[in-house]
């Protein structure tokens, strides 16, 4: 595979990491949460089995991070600057398309990845649209700071400013499926059910119904599948 896979990510940290999932869940928590997500995707990143994994980390890495995994800084104040940064970074570091991902999506699989790094043969970007509005999988043959530098990040419309300057610039964009960001309780409910056998489920499940209202409507869910 012709491709490098970034993850950029947060040290999982209590207060630091999935802010959002406070309340229904204590920061502590929602860095256990964020730590089993964190986990999952990096599995899924090593079983694709990319040219290289970068992990694009503010903080320090801990216990969670896999071997040969090359660890780069994040640089930038805004998102939209870490994420050029990450993969100009990278691209300096191995000089082979980038396939950039977060942490908010380990219901991610090996297939969609593998799907992802294939598609930079023929195509110059790749995108994976979140059901937010924003996106969970960029990449690009050749990374290009102007295709993400001045987008708002975190709106509804975020996902569709990038591919406006993408199309703007004439790259060909392939396209993969939605996913759900795990931002909130709710995604976090729908993100377990989606993918019953990763280590966010388990670690959702394992908050007892007094500490995660959410609980039980996991297991709905995951039922009703």
């Amino acid at each position: 595979m012709g491709a490098q896979v970034v993850v950029i990510a947060k040290e999982p940290v209590a207060g630091r990491v999935k802010t959002r999932l406070t309340p229904p869940f204590t920061p502590h928590q929602a860095a256990r949460l964020a730590t089993a997500a964190l986990e999952d995707t990096l599995g899924s990143v090593a079983a694709a089995r990319a040219r290289h994994t970068v992990l694009a980390l503010d903080g320090l890495p801990g216990a969670w991070l896999p071997p040969d995994v090359a660890v780069i800084p994040q640089r930038g104040a805004g998102l939209d600057e870490r994420i050029a940064h990450a993969m100009a970074d990278a691209h300096r570091l191995h000089p082979v398309p980038v396939v950039l991902v977060g942490m908010d999506t380990p219901q991610v699989t090996p297939d969609l990845l593998r799907a992802a790094c294939a598609a930079l043969s023929d195509h110059d970007a790749v995108y994976g649209p979140a059901a937010d509005g924003g996106f969970w999988l960029l990449g690009l043959r050749r990374p290009d700071p102007s295709a993400v530098l001045g987008v708002p990040m975190s709106r509804p419309d975020t996902g569709a400013g990038v591919l406006a300057r993408l199309r703007a610039a004439g790259r060909t964009v392939a396209h993969l499926p939605e996913l759900v960001d795990v931002d909130t309780a709710a995604d976090a409910a729908r993100v377990a059910a989606a993918a019953p056998d990763s280590r966010f489920a388990a670690t959702l499940a394992a908050l007892s119904p007094v500490e995660s209202p959410v609980a039980d409507r996991v297991a709905e869910m995951s039922a009703a599948r």
